[in-house]
């Protein structure tokens, strides 16, 4: 019986995957954010949900921040000390977001765009970890600007 019902459970959500699928190929600003390396049909239309046109952050860095992708700052006297990514704002979204920049991350050692070269170098430098964070809060700064300014994705050779 629990079989069944574990089977009757992965139809479910494979149904409720495809409607998503469908309603972000039919809005034109899913589109637009699925051009994006590292965002699917599942992340645009939880970025839209959760942003919309992007207008309540003035830069991407307020998104990203809302997100908790940036390190927090524990700054005195002139010094600033970064610590630890904060992991504020909406947990579901910044972990979709995550989720992406490793599968882009994965693809960037076969890719030799200039975001693909950043990554990998990135990674070498600092880290996996730190490089797939680094991706995630890339990719919010470029989804909001897609989003306020309306313009298609275009990537830097």
């Amino acid at each position: 019986d629990l079989l069944d019902e574990l089977r009757r459970l992965d139809e479910r959500v494979a149904a409720y995957d495809e409607h998503i699928q469908v309603m972000a190929c039919a809005d034109d600003r899913s589109r637009l954010l699925m051009q994006m390396p590292g965002i699917g049909a599942t992340t645009a239309s939880a970025l839209l949900a959760s942003i919309g046109h992007g207008h309540d952050f003035a830069n991407g860095r307020q998104l990203a921040a809302w997100l908790g992708l940036v390190p927090g700052q524990y700054s005195s006297g002139g010094k600033q000390r970064l610590g630890r990514i904060t992991k504020a704002g909406d947990s579901d979204l910044r972990t979709l977001l995550i989720l992406g920049a490793r599968a882009t991350l994965a693809a960037a050692a076969r890719k030799k765009d200039r975001l693909s070269r950043w990554a990998v170098a990135l990674s070498e430098r600092r880290g996996y970890w730190k490089a797939v964070v680094a991706v995630a809060a890339k990719n919010a700064r470029m989804a909001w600007a897609m989003l306020a300014k309306g313009e298609d994705f275009k990537p830097v050779t």
